[in-house]
């Protein structure tokens, strides 16, 4: 088995599902589809429990019960502030909740999970609109910028991008590579590709621009969502990356990002620190 497939097989990583549930037959929709071992669903019972969570953690989608009434209602007004972050609405799609299913498409829902009809797609519908799914999806393949071209490097890369952005360290890619840390930190960063550090940072920022695209978050909230230790943590490792501070994050593309990285990664780890910040676009 290659390095790639024993990631791939290892490092699924279990998507955060935040529901807003009110009626039985929702209720036994989402845990149908979503049994513990393959998400992380937080069962909330307010849209205030909804959104406080969408800030104190990295979540890949929200699903709203058409039953929830005044709390659904306020949820999907919110929908275009986290674009980022896919909100689909259960209904029967009886006429009685036509009015709120004309609101979530004004709102910019991504999907309707429709009951007896969708309860054996609900799972697929959810996961493929996941962010960390698109995420994953959109850097599969390493830029050629960063030269990683061994299978190790490219398992490793691929095994970061399926976090979509939350931490992780040099141990636990070692161990699901089955190597050693040594081995891995000697073996990633020969000829021209960046250190796995560095490696592990970017996939970090490319998140953290993503997610600072949404009106919803501002730089402590994306900073709290991927696991900085602080806003100045995630600012300071924008910096050091890619020259630009993280308020800019929110204006620049993946492509950008990557093109900075380029020129930055051939400096000797420190000397980043001396380099004048990039003016804000």
């Amino acid at each position: 088995m290659s390095p790639a497939t024993k990631a791939s097989e290892s490092t699924a990583a279990m998507l955060c599902v935040v529901a807003l549930l009110k009626r039985d037959r929702a209720r036994h929709m989402v845990r149908a589809a979503f049994p513990r071992r393959r998400a992380h669903v937080v069962a909330a019972k307010t849209a205030a429990e909804v959104e406080a969570h969408l800030v104190k953690e990295l979540v890949d989608a929200v699903i709203i019960d058409a039953g929830a009434g005044d709390d659904a209602h306020r949820l999907l007004s919110r929908a275009d502030e986290f674009s980022s972050v896919p909100f689909l609405l259960i209904t029967t799609l009886l006429p009685a909740d036509a009015p709120l299913v004309a609101r979530a498409a004004e709102s910019g829902v991504c999907d309707l999970l429709v009951e007896g009809v969708d309860d054996a797609a609900a799972r697929e519908l959810v996961s493929r609109r996941a962010f960390s799914a698109r995420f994953e999806r959109a850097l599969s393949t390493p830029p050629a910028t960063l030269h990683l071209e061994t299978p190790l490097q490219i398992a490793v890369w691929q095994s970061v991008v399926k976090r979509a952005g939350r931490p992780v360290r040099t141990d636990q890619l070692a161990k699901e590579l089955s190597v050693s840390r040594e081995h891995l930190s000697r073996s990633f960063a020969v000829g021209q590709a960046p250190t796995l550090k560095k490696v592990i940072d970017l996939v970090r920022v490319l998140a953290a621009a993503e997610l600072s695209k949404n009106s919803g978050y501002d730089v402590r909230d994306v900073a709290e969502v991927l696991g900085f230790a602080s806003s100045s943590h995630l600012s300071s490792t924008t910096q050091r990356l890619v020259g630009a501070k993280a308020s800019s994050l929110s204006r620049l593309r993946a492509m950008d990002l990557l093109e900075r990285f380029s020129r930055f990664a051939a400096m000797p780890d420190g000397e980043e620190e001396r380099v004048a910040p990039a003016p804000s676009l």
